[in-house]
């Protein structure tokens, strides 16, 4: 488990112990608990490298989630494990208001069919399949990266919609457009740093010439291609920075 701060940590080891699953948090402030181990902030890569070194040998699948979630329906999420093919499998982001209320209304159906995106909010993989891969290099959209290399190392992945991680997004519009620059420049660095399928790639290279008919979708769909068109920019600038400082949720 993932945390900044220790601002929901304390909410998600009471939901992890009544959902009975065994956990570890790396937490970027110290929290007096056994199971909460401090590691100064430097990005999601680097939590998850530094912790991927904390699981037990015993251990088969390796489930990463966000602090600031609340998991629905886990078991379901589970289930593709027991075809061997399958390599990591993750949930829906279960979002009540803000942008991308509507914005997984048109994100989901393109994930049932392409893999073009993981969700960190709640991502399980096997773990021999996590210590292949790393140590991660620095990427703002480390859940895609691992994914696209799960794919490039022959394995399924599975969009598992029945499963949802319960989260707050970006509030407005404007702030809309900063999220999706960073995870824009993250998903192309995952790209260059990586193999995935070309049905991929040829979606990530077309997607900046067709970002505009997003503008069928008023102020929301503004600043998606904004932020689309400006996380591309960043990236062929060179931005090889796997954290992005910008706050989103005001």
């Amino acid at each position: 488990m993932l945390a900044r701060d220790r601002k929901h940590v304390l909410h998600k080891t009471k939901e992890l112990e009544k959902l009975g699953i065994p956990y570890k948090i790396i937490c970027g402030e110290h929290v007096d608990h056994p199971n909460v181990i401090y590691r100064a902030p430097k990005g999601k890569f680097d939590a998850i490298n530094f912790g991927v070194e904390l699981i037990p040998e015993d251990v088969d699948i390796v489930a990463m989630n966000d602090v600031d979630t609340i998991i629905h329906n886990f078991d379901a999420v589970l289930q593709p494990f027991e075809d061997e093919k399958v390599g990591l499998a993750f949930g829906t982001e279960l979002v009540n208001e803000g942008p991308q209320a509507l914005f997984f209304r048109f994100m989901n159906p393109l994930r049932k069919v392409m893999p073009i995106a993981g969700s960190g909010e709640l991502m399980l993989i096997r773990r021999g399949l996590l210590k292949k891969i790393c140590p991660i290099r620095p990427c703002k959209a480390e859940d895609t990266y691992i994914m696209f290399k799960v794919l490039e190392l022959g394995y399924k992945t599975v969009f598992c919609e029945e499963c949802h991680a319960e989260t707050e997004r970006t509030k407005t519009a404007d702030k809309e457009e900063l999220y999706k620059r960073k995870t824009v420049t993250g998903i192309y660095q995952a790209l260059s740093y990586s193999n995935p399928p070309s049905s991929v790639k040829l979606f990530y290279a077309f997607l900046p010439f067709a970002s505009p008919i997003l503008l069928v979708l008023g102020t929301n769909g503004y600043f998606w291609m904004r932020g689309i068109l400006l996380g591309l920019t960043d990236f062929l600038r060179g931005d090889q920075s796997g954290v992005w400082q910008t706050t989103y949720m005001e």
